[in-house]
């Protein structure tokens, strides 16, 4: 573990208040935006077409790029006080672009009406829309600038890493597949940060592509790409990026749990080997998005299964079982952040269970286009990226007395967490009645029950959201006035 001075911890820990003020901030509202979606779905509000999908597309990009955001913002700051020097100017830069690219996100949705989703499908952009050019060409020019945020930041902690310990090799941990002993132990949050950036780099060069073609095709329009090759191009970026935000998390889970139980947790060849699979897994897992597209090489489609269901045994196995290693008789005190990443972990689990059998062709070809799929994607990241992001906050600004003491915080915590698994089931529900996505509303479907089944479950899925708002606000009381004191208190680290 590197020394930090003072006054370079105490510049990391204003950008870490920064991207946690922006996070609390901008969370809540997102999650009104679907809370309007599902009311106008269960039929208790009327958004209108066009505005259902503006709000859709905001909800969608807004949802990924913050939490990816905020999970890259805390590893910076985990790294940074810990194990390796960053450069506090480019964090800055990281911080500032994104918002202008936030910034310019909201206004081509909501004074431009930019309604493509986040998926951005080719031709949709530019062929059929309601929305005027200018609010496409600002769509693009804004998730470019935040794709440049994000490679830069990549690009820059690999580096110091990399720098720092040893060469590329050695942040992914090949030195422990050896016969010598190793001299210098490699932390687990190093490792897991390098398997996680390293294809983010990639997969945001991939959309450097995209979006440059886009750009060019909105000034040109004579011109035109092929749809299947921007398509992987699409969900290869989108893909890795919510994969990298999870793993992200888990760089701190796995940094920070120790410290409650009292063990240590070490690198080894298993985690090595199980890591660097993973590293290959993210790569190649995306296919099974492109299962409806026939054109697609079928070499590809058995590789997006394969890869699919590989990845859910070397990481998820390998990170469940070293959780319950850690806590098993160890008399861990189970304050909210012990609580928060256990249970974390079980909604990754859960999610990404759910996805595997979503990603079997044989099933996929049933629930591909039906609620299954939001269904798992909100459970990992709702119930598994939110949850290690909370425990992470509370970490950060409580000492584990003061955890003891925060009954309240507990009580908002459990009120968040069943109220979220609650309006997952939905999502579930709705996926196994095949009730399809992206619908704004179900009246056009000629079955009478499905309509029904579809704008009961919406309707019924918004009381869980009151309510997850509410276990929200409860611990925003005591993560607001923990976070302010925190940041005053230069004692506090």
């Amino acid at each position: 573990m590197s020394q930090i001075n003072s006054t370079d911890f105490k510049k990391q820990k204003n950008l870490i208040a920064l991207w946690s003020y922006t996070f609390l901030i901008i969370f809540p509202l997102l999650i009104i935006l679907g809370l309007l979606m599902r009311l106008n779905q269960g039929e208790v509000i009327d958004l209108g077409i066009d505005n259902f999908y503006v709000v859709m597309t905001l909800h969608g990009l807004g949802m990924a790029g913050l939490l990816y955001s905020m999970a890259f913002g805390a590893l910076w700051y985990l790294l940074a006080s810990r194990y390796v020097k960053l450069n506090i100017k480019v964090g800055y830069f990281i911080y500032t672009t994104v918002i202008i690219g936030v910034v310019g996100l909201v206004i081509a949705t909501l004074i431009g009406k930019f309604g493509a989703g986040w998926y951005l499908l080719y031709p949709l952009p530019f062929k059929g829309t309601f929305w005027p050019g200018w609010a496409t060409a600002l769509s693009i020019i804004s998730l470019i600038l935040l794709g440049i945020a994000w490679l830069i930041g990549n690009i820059h902690v690999v580096y110091a890493l990399a720098r720092n310990f040893g060469g590329l090799a050695n942040i992914i941990g090949w030195q422990y597949l050896g016969r010598k002993k190793v001299d210098t132990e490699l932390p687990p949050v190093v490792l897991i940060a390098a398997i996680s950036l390293i294809p983010g780099v990639i997969a945001f060069l991939a959309g450097a592509v995209f979006l440059i073609m886009f750009l060019l095709q909105n000034f040109e329009p004579g011109l035109n790409f092929d749809n299947l090759l921007v398509k992987n191009l699409i969900f290869f970026f989108g893909h890795t990026l919510v994969n990298i935000t999870l793993y992200c998390c888990l760089g701190w889970v796995y940094a920070l749990l120790p410290e409650y139980s009292g063990r240590e947790w070490k690198v080894n060849k298993l985690l090595v080997y199980s890591w660097n699979a993973t590293f290959f897994f993210i790569l190649f897992a995306y296919f099974h998005h492109l299962y409806m597209d026939f054109v697609q090489p079928k070499p590809l489609h058995i590789a997006g299964q394969l890869a699919s269901y590989f990845s859910a045994i070397p990481a998820t196995a390998v990170t469940m079982f070293g959780v319950i290693s850690q806590i098993y008789r160890s008399k861990i005190r189970w304050t909210i952040v012990p609580t928060t990443f256990l249970l974390g972990v079980a909604g990754w689990a859960i999610g990404g269970f759910a996805a595997v059998v979503d990603s079997t062709i044989a099933i996929n070809k049933i629930l591909h286009n039906t609620l299954w799929v939001p269904a798992h994607f909100h459970t990992y990241m709702l119930t598994g990226v939110v949850l290690f992001l909370l425990g992470f906050l509370f970490h950060l600004t409580q000492t584990k007395d003061e955890q003891v003491k925060d009954k309240l915080s507990i009580t908002g915590f459990w009120t968040f967490l069943i109220a979220a698994h609650c309006f997952v089931a939905s999502f579930y529900a709705g996926g196994l009645n095949s009730i399809p996505r992206r619908y704004s509303d179900y009246t056009g479907i000629p079955m009478a029950s499905t309509h029904s089944t579809g704008a009961t479950l919406a309707a019924i899925s918004t009381i869980f959201i009151y309510i997850l708002l509410i276990g929200l606000l409860i611990m925003y009381f005591s993560i607001f006035k923990n976070l302010r004191q925190w940041y005053k208190n230069p004692s506090k680290t």
